[in-house]
């Protein structure tokens, strides 16, 4: 059964060749689909552990959808708008107004949302903190609290249609939070796999701070690990990281393309330069 009309309701086939996901996102792969989309091979379900934005389940064609993440407030966000999107778009609105768009408000909000225990305004509040917040930020302390800064924006953008292009395509999906194992423990005939993991530091000194967010250098070996396992059972697995002699070795014996991706490199928003990315795409005929 669909979802009920709205004024930006409208057919994927009349949209423009991609499109943006509704929330800002660090590491988002909106400017990479057309080549993940290359690189993906046919099957009935994509399984993507990693969901984040969700620009690629945005932007492929598949029969349905299995979309995962262990961050609660993402998934409950994707399941109350694909089960009652005209009210919550319509209440998300209303948070984006001149009055909610300065520092003292946004602290205000940010300590509402972390107090919040009502599913369904937490939903709301996460996606005015996701516009307003400071880059696209989705950042926790070790207590669980959302700690982005205000972002200084003129003027936040209400993403409304992609919110309904999002909304009417969900009802080809199903959003669970689960870890990656848990995914990857249930992995089916028909489906594919695309993993979007954070990404391996690009140097050593990143290891700590990156432990730190919880996906550790282990689980990048366990992630490949479970690549290879399931891609043997016949189930094709696509992963992206970045092009580092870790990552090469991790995904040895998987079909390997490089692809180069502009990504801001410091704190300096001018510094700005090319950075070699992986897909690594497990097949069962590929691998030793």
């Amino acid at each position: 059964m669909g979802i009920m009309r709205a004024p930006y309701r409208f057919s994927f086939k009349t949209t423009m060749s991609k499109t943006r996901a509704f929330l800002k996102w660090a590491g988002g792969k909106y400017g990479l689909v057309d080549n993940i989309n290359q690189r993906l091979p046919k099957g009935k379900t994509l399984v993507e552990p990693f969901v984040g934005a969700g620009s690629v389940f945005l932007n492929s064609d598949f029969e349905s959808y299995l979309l995962a993440d262990i961050n609660a407030d993402l998934i409950h966000l994707y399941q109350l708008l694909k089960s009652q999107p005209d009210v919550f778009i319509r209440d998300a609105a209303a948070l984006f107004t001149a009055c909610n768009n300065e520092k003292t408000a946004y602290y205000q909000h940010r300590v509402a949302f972390n107090q919040e225990r009502d599913r369904y305004r937490r939903a709301l509040l996460f996606l005015y903190l996701n516009r307003h917040g400071y880059n696209g930020l989705c950042r926790y302390n070790k207590s669980g609290g959302f700690n982005v800064p205000f972002g200084s924006y003129k003027k936040p953008y209400f993403p409304e249609r992609e919110l309904w292009f999002f909304a009417e395509k969900a009802q080809k999906a199903t959003f669970v939070c689960q870890s990656y194992t848990e995914v990857f423990a249930k992995a089916q005939e028909d489906q594919v796999f695309y993993c979007d993991p954070p990404y391996a530091p690009l140097s050593s000194s990143g290891f700590t701070t990156y432990a730190a967010n919880g996906f550790t250098l282990d689980d990048q070996a366990i992630l490949a690990r479970l690549a290879r396992e399931t891609a043997a059972q016949g189930i094709p697995v696509l992963v992206s990281n970045h092009d580092i002699p870790l990552t090469r070795e991790l995904y040895r014996g998987a079909d390997l393309e490089v692809v180069a991706v502009k990504r801001t490199i410091s704190r300096n928003g001018g510094s700005r330069r090319k950075v070699d990315e992986l897909l690594a795409l497990f097949s069962e005929g590929d691998l030793a």
